[in-house]
Order: structure tokens, then sequence, then C-alpha cells
């Protein structure tokens, strides 16, 4: 995603855009909406994930904003409150845009998603892609009528599902019927609008281009929780599912020792060479506690000084900020880790110099192909970022990190889209950004 556009969203009343970047920062105050602006992504990638380019009509669930790590409440806790006579609204509404990874040109994707109320729950009533003149529309604010308005640069039809798509997704309840491409076969149900010409094969080209091109990722994006899982001395083998706590991690860790030593031995060089890095761990290792991988076991960890090697201390027994960053990296190094990552306040109960390191591994991570996008309220780690871009110490570039400061007005919230220069330094930085920490060096300075 390169930026998202929210209106009437929880705290953000008025229609604004943030950019995104391979490396993007989320600061601000406490309850300034960063979290909520987390969540909206996950839900606008949830409609786009993972559809291929072959499907003509396929069903979609509707986003879950109360879906772990994510809790908004129902309709009514997200759509904008105004207070007074005006209330709350009656939609809100969302745009990503990207460029595409697929093709070159600066000319960006686009999909909007304005979301209704349905019982409690929002839901998507209207979406719609664009590229340029290329673009598809549909409306699902009237049950069981599948229509679908599209246009290129030749001018614009309106495609009416058959009884027999009809029919499918009345049998699939809850779900949305999203329409990807038109193929030739589906011709008759197509009607010029506006006094268009008939559509051509030309037309269906372009639309079918637009949608496999703008796609995000192959899968979900990985959210995390922002305080992870307590650690224990011992576990017991079990199913490796992804959690945003990271109760998985110790297991996931042990199926790669036990069933997989080529894999295992690339992740824990990766987990080790970070855990030296940020003065954590020197090494890290699964004890087994019997003779087969379906018994218990312990994760260790030991540090070194010079040639003497430490002791090996089971996890609980180490400082709670080692068992409180390992699911972050082990789900970042991991080889089958998805491309988007979203991230509540990573450093937590780490040192500052453990928060600066975590700064250079997202520098090392964040890519053109992976994205980023981390909540925190660390200078250390914020700073880390700024010199390492300036030192060129990754391949990040200045243009390849964004810095969103989410600034609580009156009754809303606006967020600013920072950049850095190549000096490292924060370029356009409003007012309020810094204010709070003048004050308090003013007031240590005796001033």
């Amino acid at each position: 995603m390169d930026s998202i556009t929210i209106e009437n969203f929880r705290c953000f009343r008025q229609r604004q855009t943030a950019r995104l970047a391979p490396l993007t920062l989320l600061v601000g105050e406490n309850s300034t909406g960063k979290t909520s602006f987390l969540a909206l992504i996950r839900a606008l990638s949830d409609l786009t994930v993972g559809f291929q380019a072959q499907d003509i009509l396929v069903g979609i669930q509707p986003p879950d904003f109360k879906e772990d790590p994510y809790d908004l409440g129902s309709f009514d806790e997200i759509v904008h409150y105004r207070g007074g006579r005006e209330g709350r609204t009656g939609t809100f509404n969302a745009t990503v845009t990207r460029i595409s990874k697929y093709e070159t040109g600066d000319e960006p994707y686009q999909f909007h998603v304005t979301f209704g109320k349905k019982g409690t729950t929002p839901v998507p009533i209207k979406t719609r892609f664009a590229h340029g003149d290329t673009w598809s529309e549909q409306d699902f604010s009237t049950v069981g009528a599948y229509t679908l308005r599209f246009g290129t640069h030749r001018g614009s039809w309106e495609w009416n599902a058959p009884d027999e798509f009809r029919t499918l997704f009345e049998f699939r309840e809850g779900k949305l019927p999203m329409v990807f491409y038109f193929p030739r076969v589906l011709n008759e149900n197509i009607t010029p609008l506006h006094a268009s010409p008939p559509d051509t094969q030309e037309d269906h080209e372009s639309l079918e281009d637009m949608v496999f091109n703008f796609r995000l990722d192959t899968q979900r994006p990985f959210a995390s929780a922002p305080v992870r899982s307590k650690p224990r001395r011992t576990y017991d083998p079990a199913r490796t599912t992804s959690d945003p706590e990271g109760d998985y991690v110790p297991m996931y860790l042990a199926s790669m020792f036990f069933e997989n030593k080529k894999t295992w031995t690339k992740l824990k060089n990766e987990l080790e060479s970070f855990g030296k890095f940020a003065g954590l761990f020197d090494e890290v290792s699964i004890k087994s506690l019997g003779k087969r991988d379906s018994e218990p076991f312990q994760l260790q960890v030991r540090k070194s000084s010079g040639r003497s090697k430490g002791p090996w201390r089971n996890l609980i027994d180490v400082g709670y900020g080692v068992s409180q960053v390992l699911p972050v990296i082990t789900e970042l190094l991991r080889p089958d880790a998805p491309d988007t990552f979203l991230l509540q306040q990573p450093e937590v109960h780490l040192h500052p110099s453990a928060q600066a390191a975590l700064g250079s591994l997202f520098c090392q991570v964040a890519s053109r192909d992976r994205q980023l996008i981390v909540e925190t309220h660390s200078d250390h780690l914020l700073d880390r970022v700024r010199m390492d871009v300036r030192d060129g110490k990754s391949d990040l570039k200045p243009e390849d990190v964004s810095i969103l400061f989410f600034e609580r007005g009156d009754l809303d919230v606006h967020i600013h889209s920072l950049r850095i220069d190549e000096e490292g330094n924060i370029v356009d930085a409003p007012d309020g950004y810094r204010s709070f920490f003048m004050e308090e060096t003013a007031r240590s300075l005796g001033l």
C-alpha cells in the first residue's frame, strides 16, 4: 500500500490521506487512533487479499473489526461521532492506493470502500476499483441485486448478474459477491451506458489487468498484539497456528528444530545475530525433555563473554524483554513470513539500546516487496531508523520511510505524513510534534 485515505472513521472526521512506505512508523499520544488505523489497514487488505485473476465471481467475508488483536466494537463505536445534533454519520469511507509491483509506471491503482451498518456490524456497501480511466464499481446496499458498473476510455457499461449467480451467493450466507473481471462469455448481460459503444475484448482485458495489477499480498498481514504471551518453563508440542500474542512461537521453533534442520539453522543464526546486536542473548536453543519430538521441551538462551560461554538459561529466567521481542523477530525472519506486518509497540519491555537495535532490524527487513507498519512510542527506535537511513546501513532510502504523526484536535485527530531527508532530519514536522519533549527538556534545565 502506498497511501490510505479515511473519512468518518473512529476519531478521524475529516477526509485525509496518509502516506505509507516500505517502513511506516506511527507516532503520537495515547488514544489518538493509531491502533484503529492498523485495524482499518487489515480490513482493507482482507477485502482484496488472495483473489486471483481467474476468479469471475467470488464470495468475500466482510472484515471483522473485532478480531484479535483489534477490537473496535460495533458499527456505532467505529463510525465517527460528531456530538450534539450531528450525532453519528451513517457511513465511513476508506481508499487504499498503490503503485503496482507488477508493472512500471507511476499511475496509482485505487480501491475505495464505503462501510455501512448491517445490524450492529460494519459491512461494505459500495466498492470501486480504479486505474486511470479504467474502473469497476459495485453497490451492495440493495440485498440480492448484484449489479456492477464498469468503464474504460471507450465508455461505460452495466452488468446484471444472472439468476444462477444470485442463487450461488444467497446460498453462501454472510458473504459479499465480488466481481473481479469480465470474460466475454458474460456479454449477454452487459448494457451500454450513456450512449457508449458495445464493449469489446480490449475493454475486458483492461479491467482484468487493472484488478490483477492492483493485487495486494497473497497472505493476510501479520498483526501483533502490543503485549505478547508470558514465557513458560516447559512447553508441550502443539499446532503452530500463528496468533497475535506469539503463543505459537516456541512450538514453531521446536518444529523447525525437530523437522527441518536446514531452516532451523538459518533462522537460529538470524535470531542470534539480532540477539547479539541488541545485547539480549548470544545463542538460542531447543532442549528436548524426551527422546521424541512429541514430548515436552524448553526454550533456552545464553550470553557469552569473549571466549567464555555463559550457562544456558530457561526463557522464563531471563529478562522479560527477551520473551516479548522473540515473537516479533521470529515472525519477521521466518522464511514463510507474509509481505505485510502490522506491529503494535514491538519495543515493549526492551532497554533503549535494544529498542534502537529493533529499528535497525526494521530497516533491514523493509523493502519494496515487504512492508512494515509499526506503532511505536520509542524515540530510540525512531532515531535509529533515521540514522541508519542517513548512514546507508541498509538499502532503505529516505523516501522508503514514512512517519505518521497523529495529533489530537478538538473532537478529532489529524494525521501528518512526515518525511526524512538525506541527513536523517524529519521534514516539515508540525509544532506539536516535539512540543512535549522540548517542554520536558526546558524543565530539566530549569528554564
